[in-house]
């Protein structure tokens, strides 16, 4: 992934949501040729030249100080997400010539994270990357996701799942939306280390696999992924209105632990009672056969991977 065809289209796609009216311009009517906001129209509002503007939205960051950036998240009214996404830019292209591109590596989780992990018994839990591998859970987290682990692919992937897997319609009831945070999550990690190769052959698999990854990932929306409410159909226990938490492993970079809670009270507390049974009643033979993968099954790797979806 490009630092400078990142950004200039980032901008761009920015520019174009803005109207006048939203940006507090005057609008003299007629047919404008661009749409939302034109460059010199941001460049105004952010203080700053046509020219220098133009330099910007052409990809070249390199070097903007901290209050253009602000104030150019300012004029295109960028949100939290957006804004930080716009200084990951900016200081990947200031670290463009200096870093090589990394190769993808299996990246292990401690033993201690683990236990951690097998300790939650009342909740799903489970860990993954910035690419959204899951490479660790708990049993209710491996039995809350049983569906993505039908595919052999180690180790199981959010994106791949609902990109190229018929089954992720069934789980996901608002699949839309689903498709549309995973991609925005998988933009703002580009972002955040566009020299993970992972990343980039994972974005080049669903980019080849999904027209509906495509469409999605050329619209350059970002997303932060820390808290939130999750809507899932689950094959055993039905429907599930799960609130989610991530916190970041600080000894783990790049590595998030993601914990699912229910309501107390609600018919989703009783659901995941049932799904922990249900989950302890699968045998050891059919954990391998990938229902509720054991521990030795994360770190199986297999190339082969399912059908793409057919939407």
């Amino acid at each position: 992934m490009d630092n400078q065809s990142e950004t200039r289209d980032f901008l761009a796609t920015r520019r174009a949501k803005i109207t006048p009216q939203q940006a507090g311009l005057p609008s003299y009517g007629g047919t404008r040729r661009v749409p939302g906001l034109r460059r010199g129209e941001v460049a105004m509002l952010a203080g700053v030249s046509v020219e220098y503007y133009t330099r910007l939205e052409r990809g070249n960051l390199s070097g903007v100080s901290e209050g253009i950036l602000e104030s150019l998240a300012r004029a295109l009214q960028l949100d939290e997400a957006e804004q930080a996404h716009l200084f990951d830019l900016a200081r990947a292209a200031s670290t463009a010539r200096k870093r090589p591109r990394r190769r993808a590596t299996a990246q292990p989780v401690r033993a201690g994270v683990q236990l951690m992990l097998d300790a939650i018994t009342n909740a799903p839990a489970f860990v993954h990357n910035g690419r959204l591998d899951v490479l660790a859970a708990n049993q209710l987290g491996f039995a809350l996701y049983s569906e993505m682990y039908v595919s052999p692919v180690r180790p199981a992937n959010h994106a791949r799942f609902i990109f190229l897997d018929h089954r992720s319609v069934g789980l996901y009831p608002e699949w839309d939306r689903a498709a549309n945070d995973t991609v925005a999550i998988l933009r703002t990690e580009a972002g955040r280390d566009p020299y993970d190769r992972g990343l980039t052959d994972l974005v080049g698999e669903l980019s080849t696999r999904s027209e509906e990854f495509r469409t999605r990932w050329a619209a350059h929306n970002v997303r932060q992924h820390y808290t939130g409410l999750k809507h899932l159909r689950h094959p055993v226990v039905g429907d599930l209105h799960l609130m989610y938490e991530a916190l970041d492993l600080s000894a783990d970079a790049g590595l998030s632990l993601l914990v699912y809670t229910a309501e107390p009270g609600s018919t989703t507390e009783d659901a995941v009672r049932v799904l922990a049974s249900w989950a302890a009643t699968q045998q050891p033979e059919t954990q391998e056969a990938g229902v509720l993968p054991s521990q030795a099954q994360q770190s199986a790797a297999t190339r082969s991977g399912p059908a793409p979806l057919q939407q």
